[in-house]
């Protein structure tokens, strides 16, 4: 079921599987085993449903099954946006512990329904081709790569797969929870699916490339925690750079702020993200109101800073390198 250039690449690596005892993660974890990947599991538990506890129970019993080492951790409980929230901490949980004992790729479970999904919600939002290509099987970030080896496969299949061989897995019954927007797109997406694969993973295909095609038309050329610099060959291409890179780093752009980013080369998206053109220069960051030294606001103006990143860059004390933009 997996692909042998995705094995191939797994086998070099040190691997850090994102776990929860759902269908997905399960099905993943033993299609790992069998293929004699080595990889460790780490699980959060959010504390909202009872099964929580058994599903920890049960990564554990893998985990010491197959000589797996296992990280959990217990998430505080969110009061709103719990999906966001949520999504938040079990990152972050990841990245502290790629960090920490070195791991080189993160395995997410992200199966052709939840692809599906994403390009529905996009859809409904005004998104572009950018956003649409949604998630690819290789992410590279700083210094880690998240690989989502299921992205062709089907949840169906998993589950055959998953009763075929008698393995254990839970259902998850938030997943079916409506107050979630995405669980309102899941039914229409199973029941697309059921007129066949094929024809979806061709059009993602198509949707990767072209979007390949447009990203070709942007550089990022300086990064520093949440600071991002892009080079643009044209304005144009300032909303389609602005929501890939905000996706990054995990804000979905709105239809109405990539429109306004057609015709305005300054915006603060969802008063929290400060994204502004300078020349060919494409600047991202968190934006903060902070009191900022007189000699600062005059070096940031010599060095053409703009005006909204700039309390970012006092707050950091970030000072890009001379000769960032001939990158």
């Amino acid at each position: 079921m997996l692909k042998k250039d995705t094995l191939t690449l797994l086998k070099e690596s040190k691997n850090l599987l994102a776990f929860s005892g759902g269908v997905d993660s399960s099905a993943l974890f033993y299609l790992l085993v069998e293929q004699n990947i080595d990889f460790d599991i780490a699980i959060v538990n959010y504390g909202i449903r009872k099964e929580a506890i058994d599903e920890v129970e049960y990564a554990k019993e893998l985990a010491k099954k197959y000589n797996k080492k296992i990280y959990i951790a217990n998430a505080p409980k969110f009061n709103s946006n719990f999906e966001a929230n949520a999504r938040d901490f079990r990152y972050k949980f990841f990245k502290q512990l790629i960090k920490e004992h070195n791991y080189q790729t993160l395995l997410t479970a992200h199966q052709l329904n939840d692809k599906l999904e994403w390009l529905l919600m996009r859809l409904s939002s005004g998104a572009g081709v950018v956003e649409l290509s949604g998630m690819s099987e290789i992410s590279i970030k700083d210094n880690y790569t998240i690989i989502r080896p299921l992205l062709h496969i089907s949840k169906d299949e998993l589950i055959e797969y998953l009763e075929k061989n008698s393995y254990k897995y839970f259902i998850d019954s938030s997943n079916s929870n409506p107050k979630y927007k995405r669980n309102q797109f899941r039914p229409i997406a199973n029941s697309l699916l059921k007129f066949g694969k094929d024809g979806f993973n061709k059009s993602f295909e198509i949707l990767e490339y072209e979007a390949s095609i447009i990203k070709s038309n942007f550089k990022l050329i300086y990064a520093f925690k949440d600071l991002r610099v892009l080079k643009l060959n044209k304005k144009e291409f300032l909303p389609y750079a602005a929501s890939y890179t905000l996706k990054e780093l995990g804000y979905l752009l709105s239809g109405s702020e990539r429109e306004v980013l057609k015709s305005q080369n300054s915006i603060v998206a969802g008063r929290k993200w400060a994204i502004e053109l300078k020349d060919n220069l494409l600047f991202i960051a968190p934006y903060i109101k902070i009191n900022i030294p007189k000699e600062y606001k005059e070096k940031y103006r010599i060095t053409k800073i703009p005006p909204k990143v700039r309390g970012y860059f006092f707050k950091e004390d970030i000072h890009l390198p001379l000769n960032f933009n001939k990158l």
